[in-house]
C-alpha cells in the first residue's frame, strides 16, 4: 500500500521538481544579467510573491481562476481539479498517460510555483556575485566573448550553492506535497500519513 502512495506523489514531485530547477535557473539568470532592470524587478517581485504564498492558496486559486474557467470556456475538461487519474482508467501504460497528464497538469504546476521562486533567488544572488567576481573580469579581459564567459565560467560556479539549495529543499517540496495532494484530491504519501495521524497508526507516522 505504501508503495502505491509513494509511486503517485513521485510522479508529481519528481517531474515538478525538474522542471522547477530548469525555470529556476533561467529566470535567476535572466535576472542577474538584467539586474536592477525591469526585467529584474518583474521577476523578483514575482519570486517573492510566490515564494510568500501558502502552497493550498496558490492551488485553490488555480482550480478557481484558471482550470475553471478555461474547462468552461472550452467546453471539455482539459484541467482536471481532483484525483490523481480516472476512476474508471484501464489499459497499458501507454494508453493511460494522457489522463495522468490531464489529472496532474494543476498539481505539478502548483508545485513548480512554489519550489522555482526560491531557487531562482537563489540562483539570482550567486550570479551576481560571480559576475562581478576578479577571475570572471580577467576572462573578459582577455577577449572571451561574453556568452563564453556567462555559460562556461560565470554559470558554472554559481550553479554550486544553488545545487545544494536544492538538494537540501527537496524534503521540503515533499512536504508541500501533503497539502497539494490534499486540495487536488490525489491518494499520495500526504493522503496515506494524513490518514495514519487519523486512525493513531505509529508505523505510518514513523515511517512517513
Amino acid at each position: 500500500q505504501a508503495m502505491s502512495h509513494l509511486l503517485v506523489t513521485l510522479r508529481m514531485v519528481v517531474i515538478a521538481t525538474l522542471i522547477a530547477i530548469v525555470v529556476a535557473i533561467f529566470l535567476g539568470v535572466l535576472a542577474a544579467v538584467r539586474q536592477n532592470k525591469l526585467t529584474d524587478k518583474t521577476i523578483t517581485v514575482t519570486n517573492f510573491v510566490l515564494l510568500a504564498t501558502p502552497v493550498f492558496v496558490l492551488g485553490l486559486a488555480l482550480k478557481e481562476f484558471v482550470a475553471i474557467p478555461i474547462n468552461q470556456h472550452l467546453n471539455t475538461t482539459i484541467f482536471y481539479t481532483n484525483g490523481e487519474q480516472s476512476p474508471t482508467l484501464t489499459g497499458s501504460f501507454f494508453s493511460r498517460l494522457p489522463d495522468y497528464a490531464e489529472h496532474s497538469a494543476l498539481p505539478i504546476i502548483t508545485l513548480i510555483l512554489v519550489s522555482y521562486s526560491s531557487w531562482a533567488i537563489y540562483q539570482r544572488s550567486s550570479m551576481v556575485e560571480t559576475l562581478d567576481a576578479d577571475h570572471e573580469r580577467l576572462a573578459r579581459a582577455k577577449g572571451l566573448s561574453s556568452r563564453r564567459v556567462l555559460v562556461r565560467h560565470v554559470l558554472r560556479n554559481a550553479l554550486i550553492p544553488v545545487t545544494t539549495v536544492i538538494a537540501l529543499d527537496f524534503a521540503a517540496v515533499l512536504g508541500g506535497a501533503i497539502l497539494t495532494e490534499f486540495v487536488f484530491g490525489w491518494q499520495g504519501l500526504g493522503t496515506w500519513y494524513i490518514q495514519g495521524v487519523n486512525t493513531l497508526d505509529t508505523n505510518v507516522m514513523l515511517a512517513y
